[in-house]
């Protein structure tokens, strides 16, 4: 993108979560992170998000002039779901600045957006698609996350075929793999796992694989499980969760239940000390990217996960993470002789996570958020807009 070509650029978030994103959603920090960048580098940024007790209507962020409209917490239930997100975007209609591009993953706004003052329909698809895609077929582009997703977004919605781009999600802070190398020999035993704790991301097969592996190991290793199980955070309830704790209640003290870490730098002190990342989602379709192993993997600490292939854009096993079969008919089996196959073997460990941390190397935040700009400039020159007309 030329130095000149300053893009006035809207995001609008969902309804669920607060921007800062101080109660979590992966891909509300990211927004946010790539709010700030776009600013830093000259763009006029507007960001909308839901508003949350503390949180003033407005207020200016780095540079990013944010917009609050009153949201919702998470439901349940999949059609409140809808319905709520259905009242927000309407109500941001109310907020949206006139715009070069505008940037969502909300559900119905994209729908609602008709007015060309907004800017360039630039739809975030930040989930496995549910053969809904058609409905956005007059976006200017449908932007997702990974090699997957686009491939089935593409199959599922042939004519929205042409507007799917590629961009994957950013990691904030890129460690050097030398100073990985260099802090190995530091690390403790711990196998970590940060994500919502719900049934899709297999944490019950974890548990009941690292049990298998201590029953068949002298080992030392213990297992940290950080994120929420409240349903309003997307977790799957306290039923589900009070399960897992039945569950790791053998296990002698092994496992530690975090809760939820909402503090980069406190859940980057997590990834630093762990030496093995586990992710063992079972979200067929529902897991478009997952962002928690490339940022672990960003920090040094490579990461083991199912066999998904949303994972394939930047996890080779044996060379950049490792790969365990959740389809298989005893995916805790699986799990647990890949636990002391890896754990038996520091050496190739260690080589892992420092090629991990130079893949994760390639996801910086300054990276994708050039390609997201390219791609903005490339779409208002196909339209015959230069940048910055909604201004002029």
């Amino acid at each position: 993108m030329s130095a000149f070509s300053l893009v006035n650029i809207t995001i609008v978030q969902g309804p669920f979560y607060p921007i800062p994103p101080f109660l979590g959603g992966a891909i509300e920090k990211v927004w946010f992170d790539l709010g700030r960048e776009f600013a830093r580098r000259g763009h006029r940024v507007v960001h909308v998000s839901r508003k949350f007790r503390e949180l003033p209507p407005m207020e200016l962020i780095e540079g990013v002039e944010h917009r609050r409209v009153a949201g919702f917490s998470a439901p349940r239930s999949k059609v409140l779901y809808r319905i709520l997100d259905l009242i927000y975007s309407a109500r941001t209609l109310f907020v949206l600045p006139a715009a070069d591009v505008v940037v969502t993953n909300a559900i119905w706004l994209p729908i609602l957006i008709r007015n060309p003052r907004y800017g360039a329909l630039y739809v975030h698809v930040g989930r496995y698609p549910k053969n809904q895609m058609w409905l956005y077929q007059h976006a200017a582009r449908l932007q997702t996350v990974s090699t997957e997703v686009a491939r089935a977004i593409a199959h599922q919605s042939p004519q929205c075929a042409n507007k799917v781009r590629v961009i994957p999600y950013p990691v904030a802070q890129a460690t050097e793999p030398a100073e990985i190398k260099k802090s190995w020999a530091s690390r403790e035993n711990t196998i970590l796992y940060v994500g919502r704790i719900h049934p899709e991301k297999g944490i019950e097969i974890l548990l009941n694989g690292f049990a298998r592996y201590i029953a068949s190991n002298d080992s030392s290793w213990r297992l940290s499980i950080v994120g929420p199980w409240e349903t309003s955070a997307g977790g799957g309830g306290k039923e589900y969760y009070e399960r897992l704790r039945a569950i790791s209640a053998p296990l002698d003290g092994r496992v530690n239940w975090v809760g939820p870490v909402f503090d980069r730098q406190l859940l980057d002190s997590f990834y630093r000390k762990a030496s093995l990342f586990v992710y063992p989602s079972v979200a067929e379709t529902g897991e478009s990217f997952g962002l928690a192993p490339l940022e672990a993997m960003s920090a040094g600490c490579p990461a083991l996960v199912s066999a998904l292939d949303c994972f394939l854009d930047y996890i080779a096993a044996g060379k950049t993470g490792f790969v365990f079969d959740h389809r298989a008919d005893d995916p805790s089996g699986g799990l647990a002789r890949k636990l002391s196959q890896i754990t038996s073997e520091p050496a190739t460990l260690a080589r892992v996570a420092e090629q991990a941390c130079h893949t994760a190397s390639r996801f910086a935040l300054p990276h994708i958020a050039k390609m997201l700009l390219d791609d903005f400039e490339a779409l208002l020159t196909q339209r015959g807009q230069p940048a910055g007309a909604s201004q002029q």
